[in-house]
């Protein structure tokens, strides 16, 4: 099944709700703030888009600004941070089975749909 991490005050990420949603396919929303992901599912995501952790942070935040910024962080810091302040991580997320995109541009998404 499709899922979206989504964030309701997200512009970006109610675009992507809205795609996926005229799309006619069956999905599931994880309000990620809300429910906040562990670790490993985390590390789950991250694999599936075949980045870094770090590649997944919201580096303009300024949780991140104030307390990582300049810093040398490892990647399960980088995963600690985004479990701490999920606010950090990048969205939407679309997973499809094994592929997965971040919904930046929201065209982005349109690649995982058709899997």
């Amino acid at each position: 099944m499709i899922k979206i991490y989504h964030n309701p005050r997200c512009q970006k990420s109610r675009e992507g709700l809205e795609l996926l949603e005229k799309s006619g396919k069956a999905f599931e929303v994880i309000k990620y703030l809300e429910d906040i992901p562990t670790k490993d599912e985390l590390r789950s995501v991250i694999d599936c888009l075949g980045i870094r952790p770090e590649n997944l942070v919201r580096k303009n935040e300024a949780i991140w600004k104030e307390k990582y910024r300049g810093r040398l962080l490892s990647d399960e810091e980088t995963l600690e941070a985004m479990i701490q302040y999920p606010k950090l991580i990048e969205r939407p997320i679309v997973i499809n089975g094994n592929s997965a995109v971040i919904g930046r541009p929201i065209t982005n998404i349109e690649s995982v749909l058709n899997q």
